[in-house]
């Protein structure tokens, strides 16, 4: 999930240099998503 967070992080840093502020912001977005999921998920492990 971290891998997926800083890819999607990647790609938006890339559209956001070449313009494409839709595609940058979607992808940020999808970042966040896959950054939180993966906090969620690691503190479920650490808990079990």
């Amino acid at each position: 999930m971290l891998g997926l967070a800083v890819t999607f992080l990647i790609v938006a840093l890339i559209a956001a240099v070449l313009g494409f502020g839709g595609i940058a912001g979607t992808a940020a977005g999808l970042a966040k998503l896959a950054f939180f999921v993966f906090v969620v998920l690691a503190v479920l492990a650490f808990i079990f």
